[in-house]
């Protein structure tokens, strides 16, 4: 179980593998995002992006995927109050292998609630070559594992 305390600024970790498929992108187009890009691949060929590719949101729900696989199960997460940022910055196309990348910005300790801390990160995921396709900024909030622990 991963609590606060085993969070440390600067550390990176990589976990993950996650096959993005062409009939995933389209149903998850379909019921969210119906743009033609994420529907029609004639539509999406004739775009910057070069084919059907899967829409932002398909790839936060991804990310949410691997980091709960990741580490979120196995720890004592207690939700997040939210993302800062979310860019996409390349198109993810059906057959796209992607993996994440976590590294650790920030970890403090909640000055109003003892019994928790704060972890910002910066998730990155990543193509088979490691190249960076979508990057995100946010915070967890974690449980602490000696919640009564005041350092002197």
């Amino acid at each position: 179980m991963l609590f606060w305390e085993d969070f440390h600024e600067g550390h990176v970790a990589t976990s993950g593998r996650y096959v993005v498929g062409r009939e995933e992108i389209v149903g998850f187009a379909r019921e969210f995002d119906p743009l033609p890009i994420h529907l029609d691949d004639s539509a999406a060929e004739a775009t910057r992006l070069g084919g059907l590719s899967a829409s932002g949101w398909h790839l936060c729900c991804i990310f949410m995927r691997l980091a709960a696989d990741g580490f979120l199960i196995g720890s004592d997460c207690l939700g997040s109050p939210g993302l800062e940022e979310v860019r996409f910055l390349k198109p993810v196309h059906p057959g796209t292998v992607l993996s994440l990348r976590r590294q650790v910005l920030e970890a403090r300790s909640s000055k109003s609630r003892p019994e928790m801390g704060l972890v910002k990160f910066r998730f990155e995921l990543l193509d088979a070559a490691g190249e960076v396709m979508a990057d995100l900024v946010g915070t967890i909030l974690f449980g602490r594992r000696n919640p009564g622990f005041r350092p002197v």
